[in-house]
């Protein structure tokens, strides 16, 4: 790889671009100019020298007529731009130095960044870490996602309870690394009828819709690691064609006079808008087809530009399809090739089923999508019949390999029946791909095993496993400096490139002058996490206690209730137990929970109702605090995870497809506490038993439980210290004066079944952490297994997720630049 930026870093003429951007973008001086101005202006030639290559990567003739991947994604967690892109253009060192000439910390300027957050977790997060290793290694990517206005909501806690704001992500000045590409506009339809002609004898359909939208195209650069190439993260925003009426707003029909244009941007006004009422349904399914149609017709344009016939679609693009968001562009694509193209049916599936590739993320039946066919019927007449035809010809093959088999024909059919008829879109994904991808092993045996065996028997070897992975660039030398450049000391700096490199550390893990530096750099990290704690929340922190750290999502399955029983546990043993000795600690939360789901809003509530208690109360004598980090983002775990000495996996087994929060705390040092689930048996696979606290039920152990009828007040009322830890949920220890306010969480695990079995993890889990206080007292043994943790994670590099994905399903050949 070679450092190409800096051969042609020029700090003079840059810091004039800065200065010119102030004046002629911001209009301000150099003496007046705020962070934010500066920031900015910063951004702006930075993003210069990235159009150029992203400009000259997609003009590149080698990669016209190479194989792509065109990444599919209603989520990218892209986190903050800048200080990522520093480090793949080699550039960070000289920008620091370039802007402390012109007065400006660095550091200080990237805080003015906000996140642009369009995504909810991990699913989002994954497919930025995959955009990065895409360019990394230079296989040929596109990846297209949706220019939402307001990102993922701002959360911020009122007495505990969580409140939602909008996260205006580009703030008013627009987001400096985005650049429009009007000339890639393409037009949307919506509703509207089908009609027939018939040519040749042969009978033609043609979708009239009745409603037009445009898509805009933003392009955010995916820069390259130490290289010229730049790939575009295509974003569409949702515009009206014709945005304003001059006749209705002359008529005084000022509302009416811009009725387009309120219809057209609420399509992409909102991140996932809820969907519990049928207006928020019709919208997200209007994104859905929004994001898939201008994508399908933009890799058309791509090909036909390049000279390539429509026959040899598969031959130069494949589609990943990143869960079942994007499912209605396998018949759009249908649609396009069979209506605008005039291909025979057949002629038009032999290319989809060529060209589509599925990755399921859950096992959870709740979470795999279903669309009312009423719905699509609605909004997409010509969709739906294209679906139907799908599933009647499929349905022939299903009857033909179970002949009479009518529970297989139900089971496996596109459309579900019932009352209200659902068009079951990971049925869709997995007949009209030719590869379908769980993202642990332990998930895409358990895909094969449970969730679509069926199709697993009727197309051998479609089903496969590529297991997720995390960048080293964000997530070690980005966000852990003092990390990296012990790393760089020791093995030299190709690591970044080549995560397997790391295993050369593992030598030092017994080295006493290694492991003082190794948990130097884990203080300094603890230290920059509490003076953010004491800064943003007034909570003060002990460095030398146990951080110990739950970071994602807030779902039932993934317990953040069952780590706050532990907490009670802990609280009452240390009030009533004289005898009970613990290493101080602090325990972490981040999480923000679904605006509509009550349940895990009342476990936030409950957490910062009991933190609240126990930071305050003298009793525990400082040795356990908890945190609950308010607003969880991109940039704030970049903070949490170098800091982090444990790291909380503690979902349900089975219920996790693979978790990458767990890969990131294990490379920068955090012992994991986990049960059996998602990639954590891969994580213990690689550091070892040793190096690892697994917990409770395996899947196996969880059917049985179930299988035997599982009643959770027989483990509450069997365990004196879950039920003493449960009960105080309903005293008023934690809302004095008003007993039973945190009854939610406690009646959810009893009266509510407790249908992630919490309660029969417990005593399981509290015994892990037993194990694990008593290592971390002994500091040189604890540095020893944090070492081997960052040792020996270089197969959770998102490199190599992406070199399987290239060499078993997409089979690209890289193209250097």
């Amino acid at each position: 790889m070679k450092p190409t930026q800096q051969k042609k870093f020029d700090k003079a003429s840059f810091q004039e671009n800065v200065k010119k951007h102030l004046t002629a973008t911001y209009a301000t001086t150099v003496e007046n100019a705020d962070s934010r101005a500066w920031y900015l202006a910063m951004g702006r030639a930075l993003a210069e020298l990235t159009t150029f290559d992203l400009l000259e990567t997609e003009n590149d003739k080698a990669i016209q007529n190479a194989k792509s991947v065109n990444y599919l994604s209603l989520e990218f967690l892209i986190g903050r731009l800048t200080g990522n892109n520093l480090i793949s253009m080699g550039l960070y060192a000289h920008i620091t130095d370039a802007m402390n000439e012109l007065g400006q910390s660095l550091s200080d300027l990237l805080e003015e960044e906000r996140d642009p957050s369009l995504g909810n977790g991990g699913l989002g997060r994954l497919a930025a870490c995959f955009m990065d290793s895409c360019a990394a290694q230079e296989f040929p990517t596109i990846g297209y996602g949706l220019h939402y206005e307001y990102g993922l909501f701002k959360q911020s806690f009122e007495q505990g309870h969580q409140k939602e704001a909008p996260d205006a992500w580009r703030g008013v000045e627009g987001y400096p690394w985005e650049v429009a590409r009007p000339e890639y506009a393409q037009q949307i339809g919506f509703y509207g009828h089908v009609e027939s002609e018939f040519v040749n004898g042969v009978e033609k359909r043609r979708w009239v819709p009745g409603m037009e939208v445009q898509g805009m195209p933003w392009d955010l650069p995916i820069v390259g690691y130490e290289s010229d190439t730049v790939y575009p993260l295509r974003l569409w925003e949702c515009r009206a064609i014709a945005p304003f009426s001059l006749e209705s707003f002359n008529n005084g029909d000022y509302f009416e006079a811009q009725h387009a244009l309120i219809d057209s941007g609420n399509i992409t006004k909102v991140l996932y808008p809820n969907d519990n009422h049928e207006k928020g349904k019709t919208l997200r399914l209007m994104q859905q087809y929004f994001h898939s149609a201008a994508s399908i017709a933009d890799i058309l344009r791509r090909h036909d530009a390049a000279g390539h016939k429509i026959t040899d679609l598969p031959k130069y693009e494949t589609i990943q399809l990143n869960d079942t968001h994007p499912t209605i562009s396998i018949p759009e694509l249908m649609r396009i090739l069979m209506d605008e193209r005039g291909l025979s049916w057949d002629d038009a599936w032999a290319i989809c089923t060529k060209t589509f590739a599925y990755t399921n993320h859950t096992l959870l039946p709740e979470a795999l999508e279903t669309w009312s066919e009423s719905l699509i019927q609605r909004l997409l007449p010509r969709h739906m019949e294209i679906i139907y035809q799908i599933n009647h010809l499929f349905l022939k093959d299903v009857r033909a390999k179970w002949p009479g088999d009518v529970d297989k024909q139900r089971k496996l059919s596109i459309i579900q029946e019932g009352f209200h008829r659902m068009v079951r879109m990971a049925n869709l994904c997995v007949v009209g791909s030719y590869a379908v991808n769980g993202v642990a092993a332990l998930h895409s045996e358990l895909v094969k095993r449970d969730l679509f065996p069926e199709f697993n028997e009727l197309y051998p070897n479609k089903l496969q496993n590529v297991t997720n992975g995390v960048t080293p660039r964000r997530w070690l030398k980005f966000c852990n400096p003092g990390l990296s450049d012990l790393i760089s000391e020791k093995i030299g700096t190709e690591w970044p490139a080549d995560l397997d490199q790391l295993t050369q550390i593992a030598k030092f893990a017994d080295d006493k002058a290694f492991q003082k530096k190794y948990m130097a750099v884990k203080k300094e990290n603890k230290q920059r996490l509490a003076d953010w704690v004491q800064e943003n929340m007034g909570i003060e922190l002990d460095t030398n206690a146990i951080f110990d750290v739950q970071i994602k999502r807030l779902h039932e399955y993934k317990r953040q209730h069952l780590n706050l029983l532990h907490i009670l546990s802990l609280y009452h043993r240390l009030l009533n137990d004289p005898t009970f000795d613990m290493a101080p600690r602090v325990v972490f939360f981040a999480a923000k929970a679904a605006p509509g789901y009550h349940l895990a809003k009342e476990i936030i509530y409950a957490t910062n109702k009991v933190a609240e208690k126990i930071n305050n109360d003298k009793r525990v004598n400082h040795k356990l605090k908890v945190v609950f980090i308010p607003d969880y983002r991109v940039s704030m775990a970049e903070i949490i995870i170098p800091a982090a000495d444990v790291s909380e996996q503690i979902s349900t087994a089975g219920k996790e497809a693979s978790g990458t929060g767990n890969m990131k705390m294990a490379l920068n040092g955090a012992l994991t506490i986990g049960t059996m689930d998602g990639a954590n048996v891969e994580i213990r696979e690689e550091v070892g038993d040793d190096n690892i606290y697994i917990f409770g039920l395996d899947v196996d152990g969880v059917e049985e439980l179930r299988a035997s009828g599982y009643n959770p007040f027989d483990y509450y009322n069997a365990d004196h210290l879950l039920k003493a830890s449960m009960d105080l949920l309903l005293s008023d220890e934690f809302t004095p004066g008003e007993p039973g306010k945190l009854r939610a969480t406690f009646d959810s695990l009893l009266d509510g079944g407790d249908p992630y079995l919490c309660l029969a993890d417990f005593a399981s889990y509290v015994k892990a952490h037993e194990d694990m206080d008593a290592q971390y007292r002994d500091q040189e043994g604890w540095a020893h297994k944090a070492i081997l943790n960052t040792a020996l994670v270089g197969k959770f590099s998102s490199d190599r997720s992406i070199r399987d994905y290239v060499n078993n399903i997409w089979k690209l050949e890289a193209v250097k630049r």
